[in-house]
């Protein structure tokens, strides 16, 4: 065949691979790299595909003293020994992944696992590593040799460009990363989270699984094309092809019953199976159609993340804590919501939040329905949770942001501030989320108020001349007015307060307002999308509380 057939089985393998005629890549441009990546030009070609890996990979800049060919060559012996390649022991770090085989022969599934010992003897420093099998069986089908895979993959271990992440090496990497999906499913595959809330019973431990879907259970063909464009553009494809996995899923599975007992049973089977619904193309088309953040505020979003399980001591492997140890049944008690509808909630909140538990802080029943009692309560907090019940037995709410203590950044006049995690919800009649929160409608304000005579945006908008020394502190990355088709100067208003009124803006045209006395409030509603109101146009409530979260 070529001179990368070694480790093959080419029985195995799609006969088109071997029809096509060889071709040569001279391009050197990012740009025309990234098209002909996601065009899959070199997908057809076994020689050709290996060669551009070559090429992509020597290019990656890496730590001075990064083994190579000829190391492996040298340790190779000494740490295999005599045993059998097919019993050798994987490392700890690797968490018993699958190794899959990618239409490799005997040799080449063997060869795989002498290789990760020899990387486990030359990166001390990897703890956690579940991709690696994946990723070495992968690149060994594009190798002469197993020293040159060896090399290959120690280039991507070795990458020390602080702006290219590739593969996660501890747990808090890995951990972090899978609560920054949690995050990005929650933001873009709505339909598909509310399946996960709605069926499982810690949508967190099902989100755990997403690189699992790529390294491990998605066929070759298709990990090949992913890998193909992940050289080029980095981790960020990773979680667009996870989201496009997950989109996939829900629309083949959706209204049917579970195939097994656990949905991610059922998505990993999904995954595996994946050719009979989705082809590689088709795949890659709808994960490219996804308007995902940039990948500086993913970036942002992951540092927020790894912070929160810093803080909570989270940064070894041990027992995932889901919104069942999140919200205690024996501890929790409102007198608007039940445990299930807080921990529906909880599975909404942002994931570096979810690790909490919920605190209350304020409730009119306790403390009255004064709004400066509500507001001494609640500074210091945050985020914090409101939620309402009103006297037509409607509830409601908003998950906020930013503390309200902020309000004051605007002196007597009514003050605009939050960023754009925060969000309102219905739980009763029915449930519903509203995304895109903004107030739109900041004339049901006092009068005199005027958006754009509100105060300077909140610290975590951040002008230029405020950065905080650890760019980690800058907890809600999703800022931007391009993310909301917003005008700039509109682009903070979420939350207002004074001491007359407060205003919660909803997306999809939604828009609370509470009276000064906390009796009485009402909405405000635009028929975008044809979303059904918050709750009546004029309430009178019931029973309102404010929640924090508790380490």
């Amino acid at each position: 065949m070529d001179e990368y057939n070694r480790f093959v089985d080419w029985d195995k393998m799609d006969v088109t691979v071997q029809s096509q005629d060889a071709k040569e890549l001279t391009c050197t441009e990012f740009q025309e790299l990234k098209q002909l990546a996601r065009q899959g030009y070199w997908a057809k070609n076994h020689s050709l595909r290996a060669k551009v890996y070559h090429k992509l990979i020597s290019n990656i800049p890496c730590r001075t003293v990064t083994p190579d060919a000829n190391v492996y060559r040298d340790i190779v012996v000494k740490i295999v020994g005599k045993r059998s390649s097919s019993s050798l022991p994987l490392p700890e770090f690797v968490d018993n992944s699958l190794v899959p085989t990618y239409c490799l022969n005997a040799e080449g599934i063997g060869a795989v696992r002498k290789i990760i010992l020899c990387i486990a003897n030359q990166f001390p420093d990897i703890s956690f590593c579940p991709a690696l099998p994946s990723v070495t069986a992968l690149l060994l089908h594009y190798s002469k040799d197993e020293a040159e895979c060896f090399e290959q993959v120690c280039r991507i271990l070795a990458c020390n460009d602080p702006s290219k992440r590739l593969i996660d090496q501890t747990f808090l990497a890995f951990e972090s990363s899978c609560m920054t999906f949690g995050d990005l499913v929650n933001k873009y595959c709505q339909a598909a989270h509310k399946l996960m809330v709605a069926v499982s019973e810690d949508v967190l431990e099902v989100y755990s699984d997403w690189q699992r879907w790529l390294f491990g259970e998605l066929p070759m063909v298709y990990i090949a094309r992913v890998f193909d464009v992940f050289l080029v553009e980095g981790y960020k494809v990773l979680y667009r092809v996870a989201l496009a996995l997950l989109k996939f899923f829900h629309k083949v599975r959706a209204g049917q019953p579970l195939e097994s007992d656990s949905i991610q049973q059922d998505i990993r089977a999904f995954v595996r199976d994946i050719a009979k619904s989705v082809s590689p193309e088709r795949l890659l088309e709808k994960a490219f159609a996804i308007r995902l953040f940039s990948r500086k505020e993913i970036q942002l979003l992951q540092m927020a993340n790894e912070k929160a399980l810093q803080q909570k001591g989270i940064t070894v492997k041990q027992k995932r804590q889901n919104v069942h140890l999140a919200v205690h049944a024996e501890n929790f008690k409102s007198e608007i919501v039940s445990v299930k509808e807080m921990r529906d909630i909880w599975s909404w909140i942002p994931e570096r939040f979810a690790l909490c538990q919920p605190l209350l802080l304020f409730t009119t029943l306790e403390h009255g329905c004064s709004l400066s009692r509500f507001y001494s309560h609640s500074e210091g907090h945050e985020p914090t949770l409101l939620l309402i019940k009103t006297t037509a037995r409607e509830v409601c709410g908003a998950y906020l942001s930013t503390d309200w203590s902020e309000r004051r950044r605007g002196g007597n006049k009514l003050s605009f501030f939050g960023t754009g995690e925060c969000f309102v919800f219905r739980l009763q009649p029915e449930v519903e989320r509203y995304e895109w929160v903004i107030i739109k409608h900041p004339e049901l304000a006092a009068a005199g108020s005027e958006p754009e005579n509100h105060a300077s945006p909140a610290p975590s908008t951040l002008s230029s001349g405020s950065v905080p020394s650890d760019p980690s502190d800058r907890l809600s990355p999703f800022l931007s007015a391009r993310h909301f088709n917003l005008p700039s100067k509109t682009a903070s208003m979420f939350m207002a307060g004074s001491s007359e009124c407060i205003i919660i803006g909803g997306g999809d045209g939604q828009a609370l307002y509470l009276d000064a006395d906390l009796n009485h409030g009402r909405t405000s509603h635009c028929n975008t999308f044809n979303n059904q109101p918050l709750c009546s146009e004029s309430f009178q409530i019931s029973v309102l509380e404010v929640w924090g979260f508790r380490d």
